[in-house]
């Protein structure tokens, strides 16, 4: 083989492989670039659309969205074929059925990605159910307190809100926050350390106050 030519499929090679990690790179970099506002219309899009899906279903319920939701969209598909349809017959074309090329997709899920899937979820449930043992059954005195101090806060945070309302403000947050904390990263930054190191103080002093923590610090 010529080795310039050689050198032009090496370089190309690279180039599709760059390609493709940057392709990777982008998307799992998708998130992070919505909630904070990388590019304003998609980010924006995206807030309204749950915006409108979390009020819709604190207005209406679950099965009414959803099948308001089914029937707007059966209600496009159709007139979009129909409309083709119609197209077709006056201009005497053979397009064929408009969504074809989205009928030809394969849309099933492959048995090893369900499986991988399946398995990465069975860890993150092992690990919790066995955190939860932990905890319930008081491994750790003060993180057994702990874990009962949030759900007594949780108590109060239910009576004020529900479900649907925690929803609604947590996805508010998840979009307004980003962008806040990357303009003032400095100020903030300083604020969470105080507080850390102040909640660190406190609970090194109910630690030594608790039996139970006394054995596990002699035991790290």
């Amino acid at each position: 083989m010529d080795p310039a030519t050689q050198s032009a499929q090496i370089s190309s090679s690279q180039g599709a492989a760059d390609g493709h990690n940057s392709a990777a790179k982008d998307s799992k970099l998708s998130v992070k670039d919505l909630i904070h506002w990388r590019d304003p219309k998609k980010s924006g899009a995206v807030f309204g659309l749950s915006m409108l899906l979390l009020l819709s279903l604190a207005a209406f319920s679950v099965i009414s969205v959803m099948s308001y939701l089914l029937l707007a969209l059966l209600c496009v598909t159709i007139t979009f074929r129909i409309y083709k349809s119609v197209i077709q017959a006056v201009q005497k074309s053979s397009e064929g059925h408009p969504f074809k090329v989205l009928m030809e997709k394969d849309l099933t899920i492959p048995p090893d990605t369900f499986r991988k899937h399946v398995d990465a979820s069975l860890t993150y449930i092992n690990r919790a159910l066995k955190q939860m043992s932990r905890l319930f059954l008081v491994e750790d005195l003060v993180d057994s307190l702990k874990l009962a101090v949030v759900m007594w806060l949780l108590t109060y945070v239910g009576a004020v809100f529900n479900g649907i309302t925690i929803l609604i403000l947590a996805d508010i947050l998840l979009f307004a926050i980003p962008p806040i904390y990357e303009k003032n990263k400095t100020q903030i930054d300083q604020y969470i350390d105080l507080v850390r190191t102040q909640v660190s103080t406190t609970i090194a002093k109910l630690q030594e106050k608790l039996p139970g923590a006394m054995k596990r610090s002699k035991a790290e």
